[in-house]
């Protein structure tokens, strides 16, 4: 489904129709062609109507691209991803948005659980302005909306690591060590969607296309700024989670040695009882201890709790348990 954004006239407009009219070079309208879980039939009409490049209006078909900006001819496809931490579930998520830009059109593709695309299209229904400023300009009020969104996910991710790491220091678990392996694997996907969106944003902000004026650079350059930031940030995640699962791995290996330390220290003291009881259980003649075998009996149950004894007031005094 295909709604589009007109501004023409000083006011803005929503139709469900284009008119080829308004892309042609000397058109003084403004459109942003919004497309939402695209099918075929938009596809065609994004390379006839809009006359985008066969190969990109594919791949934002596919919308399983990462983070990327292409210059065709006459205009550009930006990919940019959102993310979305669900802290109740525990869940991390990454959202494609596709971008065609040129000097008369916008057009954007995605799932329609957008928040940035949302809030921006609700601001072009209210306010004439927006579109006023030109496709360039729409294309960076949503990215900077994108922007704002990601910092208080970041904030979430960071809550929900500060919260494993407390777990691993006062109440250490082996059923931690699937916690922070899944916020160790959303970490990475961080790092592996931030960093080329730095990149991209990078590119818009150093005017590497003629599309993007001056003026437009300087917004973008802000844009860049906090996604080197968060960058900065998917580092020093990756860090703390790698530190988290050595301190957890170590924690595990010491409970595990103290295990085996106190099965070691019952089978030592098990040992000399073992070896009384089958020295005596032997079918051949013995030397008898005192008294009747009633009497015999008692001594042996209490030379193998004299020999147990000793060897855990050894055990204790040499500090080995």
């Amino acid at each position: 489904m295909i709604r589009y954004f007109v501004y023409r006239g000083g006011r803005t407009e929503l139709v469900d129709r284009l008119d080829p009219a308004w892309l042609l070079p000397d058109s003084d309208v403004v459109v942003w062609a919004d497309v939402v879980e695209p099918t075929d039939a938009d596809g065609a009409v994004l390379r006839d109507a809009f006359g985008l490049h066969e190969l990109a209006v594919e791949a934002a078909l596919r919308r399983e691209t990462n983070p990327k900006v292409e210059a065709y001819d006459g205009h550009l496809y930006i990919v940019l991803h959102g993310i979305n931490f669900n802290a109740a579930e525990h869940t991390f998520d990454t959202s494609e948005t596709d971008f065609f830009l040129s000097s008369r059109f916008l057009v954007t593709i995605h799932d329609g659980k957008r928040r940035s695309i949302e809030q921006v299209s609700q601001l072009c229904a209210r306010t004439d302005h927006i579109l006023a400023e030109g496709p360039v300009a729409l294309l960076h009020r949503i990215v900077d909306t994108m922007v704002d969104h990601y910092r208080p996910e970041l904030d979430e991710l960071e809550t929900r690591l500060s919260e494993i790491e407390e777990q691993v220091i006062k109440e250490p678990s082996d059923s931690l060590t699937g916690d922070i392996l899944t916020i160790k694997r959303d970490i990475t996907t961080l790092r592996r969607i931030v960093l080329p969106q730095r990149d991209v944003v990078g590119r818009l902000a150093r005017r590497e296309f003629d599309l993007i004026g001056q003026e437009m650079a300087y917004r973008f350059r802000d844009d860049y700024d906090q996604f080197a930031r968060m960058a900065d940030d998917a580092f020093v995640f990756q860090d703390r989670v790698t530190g988290i699962l050595d301190a957890h791995l170590a924690s595990v290996s010491i409970r595990l040695a103290s295990v085996s330390k106190l099965l070691a220290v019952v089978a030592v003291l098990f040992g000399p009882m073992t070896v009384i009881t089958g020295l005596f259980g032997m079918n051949v003649p013995l030397p008898t201890l005192f008294g009747s075998p009633e009497y015999q009996f008692w001594e042996i149950v209490g030379l193998m709790v004299v020999s147990s004894a000793g060897l855990f007031i050894w055990f204790r005094k040499s500090g080995w348990w």
